[in-house]
């Protein structure tokens, strides 16, 4: 049988393709584009992990969410387009996330950029490359948090406006940035395969108070989000704390 990482990036890298085959088709553009991006890979994804893993919980954006997730200790998390946006302009910061989650711990995650051809998995970490100088920070590109911009100011980062969650925390990792703070308000799906990615490429990951990320929760709604190199992360959140007193 198929483990589970292995099973996350070929969930996450098939989407992509459907999703790229969806939109290079030509017959739908703007919202309805996004729309129907969303289905297809929507429908993809969780008839390939009720199949694949049927005895598993599943929580998905698209999906309407069942209580029946709370009680196992296996759930897969996934966003089929996160960027939906980015996706029908036709941008390639958007992504696929697809992750498992154990008694609450991100614990195996994948996130294919389609538009880059690249998928990011939590098995198969790289070497980082060298942190930028000044320090740059992924901020949304449609409304960057005010404490992204204040902390960026304290510390002299530059500001790299970027779509998708997952788009931002995978620059992260390939040395386009160096910090993604986020606290404008996110769901489960919104970070769950990036924080798994991030935490196994050694990345601090945590909520913007410094506690961990929990998943699998009644209420699914995750605001707020820190993923940066290890040794930026205590001036990070010692800025957000001072600014919080």
């Amino acid at each position: 049988m198929i483990d589970d990482a292995e099973l996350a990036a070929r969930l996450a890298e098939h989407a992509g393709r459907l999703l790229i085959a969806v939109r290079d088709s030509g017959l739908i553009g703007g919202k309805a584009l996004g729309k129907a991006g969303d289905q297809t890979a929507n429908q993809f994804l969780i008839h390939a992990i009720g199949a694949q893993r049927p005895d598993d919980g599943l929580l998905s954006e698209e999906s309407k969410d069942t209580p029946e997730r709370l009680e196992k200790s296996r759930v897969w998390i996934i966003d089929p387009v996160d960027g939906t946006r980015e996706y029908g302009e036709n941008r390639t910061d958007w992504a696929v996330h697809v992750a498992l989650t154990i008694d609450g711990a991100p614990v195996i995650g994948a996130v294919a950029l389609p538009g880059l051809d690249l998928v990011l998995r939590s098995d198969r970490p790289q070497l980082l490359p060298p942190a930028g100088s000044p320090l740059r920070m992924v901020v949304s590109r449609t409304r960057p948090a005010a404490e992204a911009i204040m902390v960026a100011e304290k510390l002299g980062a530059e500001l790299v406006p970027m779509g998708s969650a997952g788009a931002k925390a995978m620059a992260v990792i390939r040395g386009e940035a160096d910090i993604y703070l986020h606290s404008g308000g996110q769901y489960e799906w919104d970070s769950c395969a990036p924080a798994a990615v991030a935490q196994a490429h050694g990345l601090h990951v945590s909520r913007i108070d410094g506690s961990p990320l929990v998943y699998n929760r009644p209420d699914v709604y995750m605001p707020d989000l820190l993923i940066c190199r290890k040794e930026h992360a205590r001036p990070v959140l010692n800025l957000l704390m001072d600014a919080a007193a």
